[in-house]
């Protein structure tokens, strides 16, 4: 056997395999052997099949997948054993189809695959790489917006007669126009874009009537989803003068500092003060707070990696193992993808030479614990005051891990996670303390 590889630019090559009689015949000789004591066929004891008359019934058949699997695992091993850092999978050079072999155990077989190579580049990473790691503070505005919310969030639902702002409107909107559009929905008051039409809703009683231009009043996905229409519908509308007619008015009371609502929040008997709540709130949002930071300073990292790094990739090799491997996929749905495929491509490399260079290892129980992690924050989004032991969490995450594809992901950000406390650690970081709304700008600043 003879296996070789070539090189075609910086980033593509071609893997030429070729076999003799003497390479694959033991090893078809030992396919054709097994499938005999296996085979059922008529005439023949279980078992006792003649190899020969297996040879010759389906011998090409085994032939073929023996050739396929060795020139595979072969390929493997070569690009292991030569640290080629491939991308994607080797893919047969579309000119060997026209090779023709007879099949007949004595051919020589000459294969040869396109293999897309990663780029070379060093990591943008140094000690002397600067990067800022926000403090954000709980403002009193911010604390007491988030305090509103759990109190709505857990209060009861009113029908008072008068309408006030924050209301919810149940009317409906009739197009100004002939077999226009007509529907009974929820208005919310709180999310009305235009001062001037919000004011007009105030004040209303059941049976009331106001004319509201919904395009001055809703942004289009809002309308949309009060319509009942498509988003493009909605920013198309040709009329956009609409009657409103309440029907009724909701509103929601906020909850009670009391031990009920508190009970609701926490593990029962643990808030029993407004003070306590108050307190625990501010530790709530501020860890919050940390981990938008945290996220911001990935986002960072991420930016400055992929911006210093300025390479080529094997477009052409990767498109074509895209199709192949994805053959429902259209040349349409391939083109859009293809830029976010190729920077998702980029970072894990960018990651995998991190990796690679430092030797960190993404041990089994970070994986688990991981797991555990991701089902606690799960079951307490839907039941607060249920606290499940750690045993419980264990056998949870073992199930979840059962499956391959939630395996992969949990691996992947576990393997991301640990990259991140990495660098952190090999950056220059300059703390920065900000209010949250300053933080905000920013985010939106960069978007």
């Amino acid at each position: 056997m003879n296996i070789s590889h070539q090189t075609v630019d910086d980033v593509n090559a071609t893997i030429k395999v070729e076999l003799a009689p003497e390479d694959y015949n033991p090893t078809v000789d030992k396919a054709i052997k097994e499938q005999a004591k296996k085979a059922k066929l008529p005439g023949f004891r279980p078992g006792m099949v003649p190899p020969g008359h297996i040879r010759r019934t389906y011998g090409k058949s085994i032939l073929f997948d023996e050739i396929n699997k060795l020139v595979n695992d072969k390929i493997s091993e070569y690009i292991g054993e030569n640290k080629l850092e491939v991308l994607g999978q080797p893919l047969p050079l579309e000119s060997d189809a026209d090779a023709q072999y007879n099949w007949d155990f004595n051919d020589t077989f000459s294969f040869t695959y396109e293999i897309g190579i990663a780029p070379a580049f060093e990591t943008p990473f140094s000690a002397e790489t600067p990067f800022t790691v926000y403090d954000i503070k709980a403002d009193d505005e911010t604390l007491a917006e988030r305090v509103k919310n759990l109190r709505r969030s857990y209060g009861k639902m009113t029908n008072p007669e008068v309408s006030e702002d924050g209301d919810v409107l149940y009317a409906t909107l009739k197009q100004s126009k002939e077999e226009g559009i007509e529907k009974t929905t929820s208005v919310r008051t709180d999310i009305i874009e235009d001062a001037k039409i919000k004011k007009s809703l105030i004040g209303l009683k059941a049976d009331d009537v106001a004319k509201i231009d919904v395009k001055k009043a809703f942004k289009v996905a809002d309308l949309a989803r009060i319509l009942g229409v498509t988003e493009d519908e909605a920013a198309n509308l040709d009329v956009t003068k609409f009657e409103l007619t309440v029907k009724n008015i909701n509103r929601l009371e906020e909850a009670d500092l009391n031990q009920e609502f508190f009970d609701k929040l926490f593990p029962a008997g643990e808030v029993t003060t407004t003070e306590a709540f108050e307190a625990k709130v501010k530790e709530e949002v501020e860890n919050l707070f940390k981990q938008n930071a945290d996220q911001k300073l990935r986002n960072d990292m991420y930016t400055y990696g992929m911006e210093k790094v300025e390479v080529n990739f094997p477009e052409t090799f990767l498109k074509k193992w895209l199709k192949a491997t994805n053959p429902n996929i259209s040349d349409e749905e391939l083109e859009e993808g293809f830029a976010d495929f190729v920077s998702n491509l980029k970072w894990t490399i960018i990651e995998n030479r991190i990796v690679t260079a430092n030797e960190l290892e993404v041990k089994y129980d970070e994986v688990i614990n991981l797991a555990k992690e991701r089902i606690y924050a799960q079951i307490k989004m839907y039941n607060v005051n249920d606290e499940p032991t750690d045993e419980q969490l264990g056998q949870y995450a073992l199930q979840l891990l059962q499956d391959r594809e939630q395996a992969n992901r949990l691996f992947e950000e576990a393997k991301a996670l640990k990259v991140f406390s990495h660098l952190k650690e090999n950056v220059t970081l300059n703390a920065q303390e900000i209010s949250y709304v300053d933080f905000e700008k920013l985010d939106k600043d960069n978007k």
